[in-house]
C-alpha cells in the first residue's frame, strides 16, 4: 500500500477491525518513511459470472435487468422493496456459488422463479408466464395447478 502523503511503498497495519456486518476490514497503517497515520478498508470483490443467452450470446450479469424483471412481476403486489432487495442478494449468491464463470440464463430464469414463488405466488405466475412463453390459458392453469399442489 502507497502512502497517501509521500508515495513510499513501505507501509505497516497498526490495527485491523471488522466494520459493519464483517462483510469489511478497517486497518490503520503508518508510513515507514514519513511516519504519517492513514486508514483504509478492504472488501472482497465478488464477480458474477458470465450469462450465456439463449442465442450463446455471452454478457455480463446485469442486476440492473434483474431488478426490473423481478419488479415488473411484482408490480402492485405487497411485497416491500426491502424483501425484493433480499430476494436479489440471494440470487446472486446462488449463482457465485456455482462456482462457474459462464451460466446459462435459463438458470437464472429458473433461480428468480424459485424466489418469486416464496415471495408472491401472482408475481410468481406473471413472471412465467413471460419466461416460459405461454401460449394459452391451459398453460397458466397448468402452472398454477402446480402451485396448489
Amino acid at each position: 500500500m502507497h502512502c497517501p502523503f509521500c508515495a513510499a511503498v513501505d507501509t505497516k497495519v497498526i490495527d485491523s477491525r471488522l466494520v459493519g456486518d464483517g462483510s469489511q476490514v478497517r486497518r490503520r497503517r503508518q508510513c515507514l518513511e514519513c511516519h504519517e497515520r492513514f486508514t483504509t478498508f478492504e472488501m472482497a470483490e465478488l464477480v458474477m459470472p458470465r450469462v450465456i443467452k439463449s442465442d450463446d450470446i455471452r454478457e455480463p450479469f446485469d442486476e440492473e435487468k434483474l431488478r426490473r424483471g423481478m419488479q415488473k412481476a411484482l408490480e402492485k403486489r405487497p411485497v416491500s422493496s426491502d424483501d425484493v432487495e433480499v430476494a436479489i442478494s440471494y440470487i446472486k449468491s446462488q449463482l457465485r456459488a456455482t462456482g462457474e464463470r459462464e451460466i446459462p440464463s435459463k438458470m437464472i430464469g429458473n433461480v428468480v422463479m424459485d424466489e418469486l414463488k416464496k415471495l408472491d405466488k401472482v408475481a410468481y405466475i406473471r413472471f412465467a408466464s413471460v419466461y416460459r412463453s405461454f401460449e394459452d390459458i391451459r398453460e397458466f392453469g397448468e402452472e398454477i395447478a402446480k402451485l396448489q399442489d
